[in-house]
């Protein structure tokens, strides 16, 4: 079985995260969309493209994906993202959406999400503010994935189901709306059977990987055990670090090859490098890990040749970003003004002339 380090993992996620280099493609050709790009907050999606693509303004689809969170994905994939989302038996869908709210709502498993889907189409016929679809779907479910809100004193369906059961139910987002309004999407069917997330844990395991069932399983919002059943084949085993982890047969020889790479990136909180659930490989210092995934209020990412090397956040000031970036270590001469390069990227993402940098004092 062959033994890999973490930098070697890290080295090898860059390039397949297509970090290593800025390219002139559509988005839509990016290998992160795959997975898709999350979109949260809202804004950093286009942040993330940037870091990849200088065409980073692409025709793409928002809508509900993994763990109903906001992703972009290109349109043509909706139709199988449907399916690859759709629990793959009631256990899954139970673990996917039970909750304190609806404690009886897991019982009904896969029937919970059909329910949701089925109210979505008769709702959301033309653009909806999700407030109104929210009230819409929420009279046409069963009482039990229902729940009191006492603010609005009303009963509201579980919102983690209402945002997993969106897509197959034909609707998706409008990315340029100030709130939330939900459009339908045509081409698009309830699954008449279990879902099939093979192809998406596989584009994990190529895009994040090595990984282990245990984190593809956190990242899809389920458990090991719900998800083993829809384990690939064709996977190759490898050791990181003393842990097993797998990752597709094809992209094995890539990994073992994979060198250090140079080169300076702003990464948003949420950007997919960054979604890997093995958060020790990203960062083994847990004290750095705490300052990355905050409970609240994530700051962006400093990767440095292909290792997070601190944290970045930004704001608008009149017609510039002032971008903060705080190093965890001193940097080197040429890191200065490849991140300047960077914060005008991630002005031009949020529609803004230029940038301004701030760079703090690394740790010594």
């Amino acid at each position: 079985m062959p033994t890999v380090g973490r930098a070697k993992v890290l080295a090898y996620r860059t390039v397949t995260n297509q970090l290593h280099e800025r390219v002139d493609a559509d988005p839509g050709d990016l290998a992160i969309l795959d997975l898709g790009v999350p979109n949260v907050p809202a804004g950093t999606a286009r942040q993330a493209l940037a870091a990849r693509t200088s065409r980073f303004d692409g025709a793409l689809s928002m809508v509900w994906s993994t763990r109903g969170a906001r992703h972009l994905h290109r349109p043509g994939d909706l139709p199988g993202l449907v399916t690859a989302l759709w629990p793959i038996s009631d256990a899954d869908a139970a673990a996917r959406f039970g909750s304190q709210q609806v404690p009886d709502g897991g019982k009904l498993g896969i029937a919970a999400f059909r329910a949701a889907a089925e109210a979505f189409a008769a709702v959301v016929t033309g653009p909806t503010a999700k407030g109104d679809a929210s009230r819409g779907v929420s009279d046409r479910v069963p009482e039990a994935l229902t729940y009191d809100c006492g603010p609005c004193r009303a009963r509201h369906v579980s919102g983690s189901l209402f945002q997993q059961a969106g897509l197959a139910g034909g609707v998706q987002l409008d990315e340029d709306a100030p709130s939330s309004v939900l459009l339908p999407v045509g081409g698009l069917s309830i699954p008449a059977g279990p879902g099939d997330p093979s192809g998406l844990i596989r584009a994990y395991l190529r895009l994040l990987g090595p990984a282990t069932p245990a984190d593809v399983a956190k990242y899809l919002g389920t458990t090991r055990t719900a998800l083993k059943p829809a384990w690939p084949d064709g996977l190759a085993e490898v050791t990181v670090d003393g842990r097993a982890a797998w990752i597709p047969q094809e992209a094995l020889a890539g990994l073992l090859a994979a060198e250090p790479v140079r080169g300076v990136r702003l990464l948003p909180s949420s950007d997919p490098f960054l979604q890997a659930r093995d958060r020790s490989v990203l960062t083994p210092d847990k004290t750095r890990e705490k300052e990355v995934w905050r409970i609240l209020g994530n700051p962006g990412a400093l990767l440095l040749d292909g290792d997070l090397a601190g944290t970045w956040r930004a704001k608008t000031a009149g017609k510039r970003l002032a971008v903060t970036v705080t190093p965890w270590a001193e940097l080197p001469a040429r890191g200065r003004a490849a991140i300047e390069a960077e914060a005008q990227w991630l002005a031009a993402a949020r529609g803004l002339p230029t940038a301004e940098v701030t760079v703090g004092r690394g740790d010594t």
